[in-house]
């Protein structure tokens, strides 16, 4: 596998503790001791084979060159990594979040922000060395956690560069931080490895999800399903003494002009499928990027007053841990 320069930003965070609970042990941690997080990766890898990581269910040889929705490969591409203070504040805390940019998507919404990255694959072949040395750098300047978007057709690169990292010192909570497409059976092997789930939940519709995604009529299914595995595995969000997130669920959700992403369904799912606890960030930051001008309905920013409905939903519903 060829082994690329990864881009590391650096906004001046400082070589500071990320971790301000000694009491904390990342759950990758117990797995390694025990000797299970190889058979993890091994048992991952082998699903390149036949790729089953995302709902499409390809069944592409990745490891022979073939693609699918995604475009990727056997061979990991990340953009870049960097501490990002843009995040929700349990996971910026003071020192940012370790974030890393996987490239390419299995989703592609066609109002996507980050079009560059997830459509066109921006970035450079990446090594699971080099990956698992990022980790590392992001823990020693400071990081609270390792950040990864978009991780759902990578993970076992991931989860190959973790055991690298882990002999070498990790010891940061990893946020799983996905667009909601993702399968059960792929995150539970996942289970005592992600402290955090962020996904999103973006859409209640299967005919909405189908037209503002690369055909993925069965999102708001695959997604529920994710999400209650997700919270199965680690619960409600837990914060540290100084207020920065351990584990937990973060579950987030774009709003969206005429209502199309449902928020009023959603956060009546929410409310009775997990909890009135779970902490949701309710996003108002909804604008019209890469393709969204040529679908009329999309083709604006959000309206002030749609975002404070959707706030007005979330608290009828009882939801009493928002962003």
């Amino acid at each position: 596998m060829a082994a690329g320069a990864l881009v590391l930003v650096s906004p001046g965070c400082s070589q500071a503790r990320g971790i301000a609970d000694e009491k904390f042990e990342p759950a990758y941690l117990k797995l390694h001791r025990q000797g299970k997080l190889n058979k993890r990766a091994e048992d991952l890898w082998e699903i390149l084979k036949e790729c089953t990581l995302c709902p499409r269910m390809s069944k592409k040889n990745r490891l022979a060159g073939e693609t699918d929705v995604c475009r990727s490969t056997g061979v990991l591409k990340v953009h870049s990594a960097g501490p990002h203070f843009g995040e929700e504040r349990p996971l910026v805390g003071s020192y940012g979040s370790g974030t890393i940019f996987f490239s390419n998507c299995s989703l592609l919404c066609v109002f996507c922000q980050n079009w560059e990255i997830a459509h066109r694959g921006d970035g450079s072949p990446t090594s699971h060395e080099v990956l698992a040395r990022t980790m590392l750098k992001l823990q020693k300047m400071g990081c609270h956690n390792i950040n990864l978007v978009t991780p759902t057709h990578v993970v076992p690169h991931i989860v190959r560069a973790l055991q690298i990292a882990v002999k070498r010192g990790l010891k940061l909570p990893l946020v799983y931080n996905t667009g909601g497409y993702d399968r059960v059976e792929i995150l539970k092997k996942l289970d005592g490895i992600v402290d955090i789930y962020m996904p999103d939940f973006k859409f209640q519709d299967p005919e909405v999800a189908n037209k503002y995604t690369r055909e993925a009529k069965d999102y708001p299914q695959a997604a529920a399903a994710a999400i209650k595995e997700m919270h199965r595995q680690v619960g409600e969000l837990k914060l540290g003494r100084d207020g920065v997130a351990l584990r937990g669920v973060i579950l987030r959700h774009l709003v969206m002009p005429h209502n199309l992403a449902g928020t009023d369904r959603f956060v009546k799912w929410v409310a009775k499928e997990l909890s009135v606890n779970t902490y949701v960030n309710i996003m108002g930051q909804y604008r019209p990027e890469h393709q969204a001008h040529k679908y009329p309905k999309i083709a604006k920013r959000l309206a002030r007053q749609d975002y404070l409905q959707a706030i007005e939903w979330a608290q009828e519903a009882g939801l009493k841990r928002l962003d």
